[in-house]
């Protein structure tokens, strides 16, 4: 996938290290797979010692989690990030489960995600990268 993503961005606007301060009641930051900055936030960052999104930086673009096989992390990824990555507002969160063998992509609207499923074959459509040419048995086949 991260190849993919290179096509549309340069490297320094991809990060799988970046901390998202959230303000939520479980926890207080995140850490996801894979984040996508925003021209923006890359600048606001640029000086950083950290890869902290601190609350009064612009949200990241894109934010994608994958979901671990312990059965509590499913929760933490379906229910309480996504609560989270909303009221930080990030206009798109990905989460690949390999169990599920599906990509649930939410795309923030009016403060609420909307979501899409996508299984097998089927192209991964992405209101971020409407270019996008990936199928989710791609995405999961390079996860194993």
């Amino acid at each position: 996938m991260l190849a993919h993503l290179l096509q549309f961005l340069p490297i320094n606007r991809l990060s799988n290290k970046a901390e998202i301060v959230v303000s939520g009641a479980r926890a207080t930051t995140r850490i996801p797979d894979l984040t996508v900055f925003t021209v923006e936030l890359t600048e606001a960052l640029r000086n950083a010692k950290r890869s902290t999104i601190l609350l009064d930086m612009p949200p990241p673009l894109l934010v994608v989690e994958v979901v671990s096989p312990e059965k509590a992390n499913e929760d933490w990824d379906y229910r309480y990030k996504r609560s989270e990555y909303a009221a930080r507002g990030i206009a798109e969160y990905w989460i690949v489960d390999p169990m599920r063998e599906q990509i649930t992509v939410l795309t923030l609207v009016d403060g609420l995600y909307e979501e899409q499923v996508f299984r097998d074959e089927e192209r991964i459509l992405s209101f971020t990268f409407s270019s996008l040419e990936l199928t989710v048995r791609h995405v999961l086949q390079a996860e194993n």
